[in-house]
């Protein structure tokens, strides 16, 4: 059953983020040797407090660098909410934990090796600099931040994921630049009369197929009022 769900999930993510693409702007970033993902095998020098991402299918993964090949970052787990074993909570999450994680607002901020944090993706450094515009911290108070954060807190894909982590460790103040971008696009989203005018076509079909009953008129009225008073 859970494997189901994580299989029905991810498709429609993976079908909202290509619609997401096709609509939202990049972000403001130069394009230069940096920008390039590096294997997460190929040599780097990473500096202690330098922020690393990681491109994944449907969004972004960002961490800190704590030095010696550890990377603290936060990310979905079920787990330290149903057990205080260590050793288990340790263990890379499975995208069965990560699921059961966001669906639960249970996250964990952790340390694992760069390799691990990587997952066999390219690395990036230090891009995110570029599109915040508040200046670094210095290294050594970014990672004494990420470090004083370690443990189980709570996750929000909207207020409290991996990006508001890093950005309150390397710049001082949470701020997700994916958010930004999606709440961007929901308003372009109400803005467009059009969208207004699509919901209530949507609802008489509904009223049409399902017949007049307050599950169907209600919707019919209310949404495109609420999006009409919200253009």
């Amino acid at each position: 059953m859970l494997d189901t769900l994580t299989f029905l999930l991810e498709k429609l993510f993976l079908l909202a983020h290509i619609k997401l693409s096709s609509l939202l702007p990049p972000l403001p970033r130069r394009c230069d040797r940096d920008e390039a993902p590096q294997p997460a095998g190929a040599p780097r020098t990473f500096h202690r407090g330098d922020l690393l991402e990681v491109p994944r299918t449907l969004f972004t993964h960002s961490g800190i660098y704590m030095g010696d090949g550890r990377v603290a970052h936060l990310i979905p787990d079920i787990l330290p909410a149903l057990t205080a074993d260590g050793r288990r909570i340790q263990e890379m999450v499975t995208n069965a934990r990560l699921l059961l994680g966001v669906l639960s607002k249970r996250a964990a901020i952790r340390v694992d090796s760069v390799e691990d944090f990587a997952y066999g993706a390219g690395i990036l450094l230090n891009v995110m600099d570029r599109a915040v515009p508040r200046s670094p911290l210095p290294g050594e108070e970014v990672a004494r931040r990420a470090e004083r954060l370690v443990g189980s807190v709570s996750y929000s894909l909207m207020w409290n994921n991996c990006e508001h982590f890093v950005t309150y460790c390397r710049y001082g103040a949470a701020q997700s630049l994916q958010t930004d971008q999606f709440c961007e696009w929901l308003k372009s989203l109400i803005r467009d009369q059009r969208n207004i005018v699509l919901t209530a076509l949507l609802g008489l079909l509904s009223m049409a197929c399902l017949g007049v009953s307050p599950g169907t008129a209600l919707p019919t009225l209310l949404v495109p009022f609420t999006l009409w008073m919200a253009s």
